[in-house]
């Protein structure tokens, strides 16, 4: 069983504001040795990735040759699409002026299967020059998916592999990691905000194991939940 633990935000920006500060104590956290943060994608960290942008712009001395990004998935688009996650985090990644060996994005403009099998291969490199993966962002689906690993199916087809290409419910195609890479994160945090989850929270908290976003992370040794919840709906933060 998960040892999870629940923080909840009675507003967004207390949420933002929060996660900002965690991504930020991530990055400082690099300096002791190679380490990698994994980002999600969604509209959620976004307001987040911005305020972090902000801090860095004033902060040029925070540690980055020891620091490796990665996304948990990302669509089979062009990477300036505004539909690509790697783009949406432009502001973030601009701020933190990585090389680019040391971000590692799907490669979109690869065919499909290609581009999952190079992201695998980028992934396992990271691994085996021993880079620890700390934080690593999640959402939530109302469905209860995470990354981009959707149905039972999507979780058969990724074992033993660490990053798949999937056909996902509207129509896209991606690329996403995969429960044995979800198991190699130290920190996984799934982020949640605005309506329409309850239903998908309340089983990530009972760990109900007909939710695909409870069974991609079942090898991991804890979890964190962080969910905008206004007081009137439950419990305060």
């Amino acid at each position: 069983m998960h040892r999870l633990k629940i923080r909840r935000f009675p507003t967004r920006a207390e949420l933002d504001a929060a996660l900002a500060a965690r991504l930020e104590q991530a990055l400082l956290e690099a300096a002791s040795g190679h380490r990698a943060i994994m980002l999600s994608g969604g509209h959620t960290p976004l307001p987040a990735y911005r305020q972090l942008a902000a801090r860095l712009a004033r902060q040029p001395g925070l540690p980055r040759e020891t620091l490796h990004l990665l996304f948990s998935d990302d669509r089979y688009v062009p990477s300036s699409s505004e539909a690509s996650n790697f783009h949406a985090s432009q502001p973030l990644l601009e701020a933190l002026r990585l090389p680019e060996e040391q971000v590692l994005r799907v490669r979109t403009e690869l065919p499909l299967e290609e581009a999952a099998l190079d992201y695998e291969s980028r992934l396992r490199r990271l691994l085996d020059r021993g880079v620890k993966i700390g934080l690593g962002m999640l959402g939530l689906g109302a469905d209860g998916h995470t990354a981009s690993l959707f149905r039972g199916e999507d979780l058969q087809r990724a074992r033993g592999r660490l990053a798949i290409a999937v056909q996902r419910p509207d129509g896209l195609a991606g690329i996403s990691v995969t429960p044995e890479f979800l198991s190699q994160v130290a920190e996984p945090l799934f982020v949640i905000a605005g309506g329409g989850k309850r239903a998908a929270i309340e089983g990530l908290e009972r760990e109900d194991p007909s939710i695909v976003a409870v069974q991609a992370t079942q090898a991991c040794a804890r979890i964190e939940l962080w969910v905008e919840e206004p007081a009137e709906q439950g419990s305060p933060a």
